[in-house]
């Protein structure tokens, strides 16, 4: 392996001493320096391919240009990743580096890397869960300047950024009911989820705004996955009078809606209009028909997560953001 070239090497190539050559590199104003100097020793450290040590330079300056990212379990979701993106856009913008760490669902696991956060001097944290979700605020959550995203402190301690739930249960429902469609079922979430309290308020108040009755027969409570849309269709249908239209608290719920409809002869969306939420595209795009959704923002939070971080502005004054989660019009409604 060759031996990696050293500033004192640029110095000797270039007949100048060790601090004349840091000063070029680190561009130290007032230095005094000669042009034809600092164009020498450019032209040495081309000539060598001598790279300087970002991480130690930025020590230096009381700067580490490292940004953390903390996530629960990369694994339970591919949508993390899409927060990763963002985050790790805004920070490549700003010329900074984003680490990402992964605690496995592991409280040991979390403590440890935000203390390796801190020891590594990262400029900002940014901690992500898999669910939107309450956490419990914990010291560790304050060794550096730290955001929430999909997830929010339950003292509101700590600034957070958060898909607007109840936005989008609201322009699911709106989008039924401006279809002409007024008994609209709903397959939501587990009544403990933030999401679905968030996504039946917007359903409740989308209802209520067009002066339609709540119905409690309408609504069922599954398990987000594709099982309970299946069974939960088909007892909505069983019904003397049943939906036109079901609301599906998920993507993956929407398939078993899907799958039910086609079992007792129903077609989508001439007999029954069908929304999910989530857009995941590798399944709502490529369902038959392709299914209108509701898309969380999960680039967008990691944007501006990141770009909170990066305003200087975490610190004392907590802020929470709700992001609008848009509708993906397909040809399910």
């Amino acid at each position: 392996m060759a031996k990696k070239v050293s500033m004192q090497d640029v110095a000797d190539k270039a007949g100048v001493s060790r601090t004349t050559v840091s000063y070029v590199i680190n561009d130290i104003p007032g230095s005094n320096i000669p042009t034809e100097t600092k164009e020498r020793i450019w032209a040495v450290v081309k000539k060598l391919g001598y790279r300087s040590n970002a991480m130690a330079r930025g020590l230096r300056g009381g700067k580490s240009h490292v940004l953390g990212f903390i996530t629960d379990n990369i694994a339970d979701t591919p949508f993390i990743v899409d927060i990763i993106k963002g985050a790790q856009d805004s920070a490549f913008a700003a010329n900074k580096i984003l680490l990402v760490m992964d605690a496995e669902n592991s409280q040991e696991n979390e403590a440890r890397i935000f203390q390796m956060m801190d020891e590594w001097q990262v400029e900002g944290v940014i901690y992500a869960t898999t669910l939107h979700r309450e956490i419990a605020t914990t010291p560790y959550y304050f060794y550096t300047p730290t955001i929430l995203v999909d997830c929010f402190s339950s003292d509101q301690s700590l600034s957070s950024v958060v898909p607007d739930e109840v936005q989008g249960g609201y322009v699911a429902t709106k989008t039924l009911i401006n279809q002409g469609h007024h008994r609209i079922g709903f397959i939501n979430g587990p009544v403990s989820s933030q999401a679905a309290i968030g996504r039946l308020k917007g359903y409740l108040r989308a209802l209520d705004e067009n002066g339609i009755s709540f119905c409690p027969a309408l609504i069922r409570n599954g398990n987000w996955w594709q099982e309970t849309g299946y069974d939960f269709t088909l007892e909505l249908m069983s019904q003397a009078e049943s939906p036109t239209a079901i609301f599906c608290g998920n993507d993956w719920m929407a398939m078993g809606a899907y799958d039910a409809l086609k079992k007792i002869g129903k077609s989508i969306p001439r007999d029954v209009a069908i929304i999910g939420f989530d857009n995941r595209e590798m399944i709502a795009a490529h369902m038959h028909p392709a299914l209108t959704t509701v898309a969380l923002p999960y680039y967008e939070m990691g944007k501006q997560a990141m770009a909170h971080l990066l305003s200087g502005q975490n610190s004392g004054h907590p802020v929470h953001i709700a992001l609008e989660c848009p509708l993906v019009l397909r040809e399910s409604v």
